[in-house]
């Protein structure tokens, strides 16, 4: 039986995040807290390094809504889903690995157990796990990194998440490195430069000035991250997928890069306003061309995608609500986090076959 779909929206002027997010600062004088637990006069968006795609998406979504906002930088996707749970932050960004993780209170969220309230917002760009080297180093694989000085990433960041899932289908730990580095994204090129480490990792979206800089100034090169142990890790996680860095991306000489990946997220309390919620969606998706022009990274995205991949967590009821005025979402019960994604009417140019967003994984 089909779904449910609810009428095609008449246009909404560009104004309407705004209006609706003074509306609701004006409200939050006489009335409860507007965003989260905490600060109710600014929407605080956590972000990580100011070096990586994150800090930007921030300051992007800051601009797009015109009113007070936050971007604010953290030690990475781990930190940001902390401060989600604790109240601390109104949304956040988070690798969709480290989301699952947080749902579902597996791996480093064992300690903390499943966060029943976290919720998702959208999905975002997509982020290649990349190995940079230095070319002298003699490393051509991820094989070879074993006895070299390797940067994992400091704790609380996606890459170093990221690259402890990695090890374990490898069969290594950090023991296999001499030594293993926790220096944060920002810092990692630079000690490159200087040989105090051969090879760094990131998952981040393309381009990056930090690895820019690393192959432009430092004689560093991109390195494909491929064998059976990354073929088992995107069969069995829904999570991760197969990526591609294009040629030519960081220099004329640098070949297409093989390698597996995450997508960026978007997450929030169920405790967060869904007003609020709803106000950051309405800045994104009603000009969306507006938003994916502030970022190459954003060039493939289109509301299926957005709406879909890389969510384990329940959709958020502010979310949620702009998602069916648009005719995007089943009309499934507000608490259920399989909602299936309809295909949006062609005024809104979509692709021709949308995809369903998964139901929250058993452990």
């Amino acid at each position: 039986m089909q779904p449910h779909r609810t009428a095609s929206p008449r246009a909404m002027p560009p104004s309407r995040p705004r209006l609706r997010l003074i509306l609701l600062l004006l409200a939050a004088l006489a009335g409860p807290p507007a965003f989260a637990q905490g600060d109710v006069s600014t929407m605080v968006i956590a972000t990580a390094s100011p070096a990586g795609v994150y800090h930007a998406t921030g300051r992007t979504l800051c601009r797009l809504l015109e009113a007070p906002c936050e971007a604010r930088t953290s030690d990475g996707s781990a930190a940001n889903l902390e401060a989600v749970r604790a109240g601390e932050v109104t949304v956040a960004l988070a690798q969709s690995d480290l989301q699952h993780y947080a749902v579902t209170g597996t791996r480093g969220f064992a300690d903390a157990g499943p966060d029943p309230a976290l919720r998702s917002v959208m999905s975002l760009h997509g982020e290649p796990f990349t190995l940079v080297v230095r070319r002298r180093s003699g490393i051509r694989a991820f094989d070879d990194l074993q006895g070299h000085a390797v940067n994992v990433g400091n704790p609380g960041s996606g890459q170093r998440g990221t690259m402890m899932t990695l090890l374990e289908a490898w069969g290594w730990t950090l023991d296999a490195f001499r030594p293993a580095y926790a220096l944060p994204a920002d810092q990692q090129s630079l000690e490159l430069c200087h040989g105090k480490i051969d090879a760094m990792v990131y998952t981040v979206g393309h381009p990056n000035p930090s690895i820019e800089q690393a192959v432009r100034l430092c004689d560093a090169r991109l390195v494909d991250v491929t064998g059976p142990a990354v073929d088992r890790l995107v069969a069995e996680a829904p999570f991760l997928t197969r990526a591609t860095i294009p040629a030519g991306l960081y220099g004329d000489d640098q070949p297409a890069v093989e390698t597996f990946g995450v997508r960026a997220t978007l997450v929030a309390s169920a405790d967060t306003d869904p007003e609020a919620v709803y106000a950051l969606v309405a800045a994104v998706f009603d000009d969306l061309e507006a938003f994916k022009s502030r970022h190459p990274a954003y060039s493939d995205l289109t509301p299926e995608r957005m709406i879909g991949e890389g969510l384990s967590a329940p959709l958020h009821e502010g979310a949620k609500r702009y998602y069916r005025e648009r005719g995007w979402l089943a009309d499934a019960p507000m608490d259920d986090p399989a909602n299936e994604a309809e295909e949006p009417d062609a005024a809104d140019e979509p692709p021709a076959e949308p995809e369903e967003p998964p139901t929250v994984p058993d452990n």
